[in-house]
């Protein structure tokens, strides 16, 4: 590269934000299907996967665990809350904090959506390789955990 070339970005094919949201994309159109069937939105999903797998937390550990905003996650809980998918109560020694656990019918919902995600699993395994997509996520694991400083 010419020193001239160097405020040209590279093409959008080398970029990785964009190629990240390609692939973003490639994987999420399957699992926007499963989920408007099921009546649920992606962050409302997260919320619950969170939830299912690791038990009642409070909203700042949700918001951080199924990257959301915290503002975001309020108006998220209060639609999860009324459709029966989450309570909210008050946390047992810091009156201040709230403790979110997801509802036997959280539990259901996902339960009657797992074989659908493991069908798209599958198919992301298959067509991409098993290896290549363990490699995938543990780079995209330790990408997640740099830290700039």
């Amino acid at each position: 590269m010419s020193p001239n070339d160097a405020h040209i970005a590279p093409e959008t094919s080398r970029s990785l934000p964009i190629a990240l949201l390609r692939a973003r994309e490639k994987v999420m159109g399957p699992i926007r299907a499963m989920l408007a069937d099921a009546g649920v939105t992606e962050q409302q999903w997260r919320v619950l996967r969170v939830l299912n797998e690791r038990g009642p937390l409070d909203p700042t550990e949700i918001a951080d665990r199924s990257c959301l905003l915290l503002p975001s996650l309020t108006r998220i809980l209060q639609t999860l809350d009324t459709k029966g998918f989450v309570t909210r109560a008050v946390h047992s020694t810091d009156r201040r904090r709230q403790v979110i656990t997801i509802t036997a019918a959280g539990r259901q919902l996902i339960a009657e959506n797992l074989l659908e995600s493991q069908r798209l699993n599958a198919w992301l395994k298959d067509s991409f390789g098993e290896a290549k997509l363990d490699q995938l996520l543990d780079l995209l694991n330790e990408l997640d955990r740099l830290d700039r400083g």
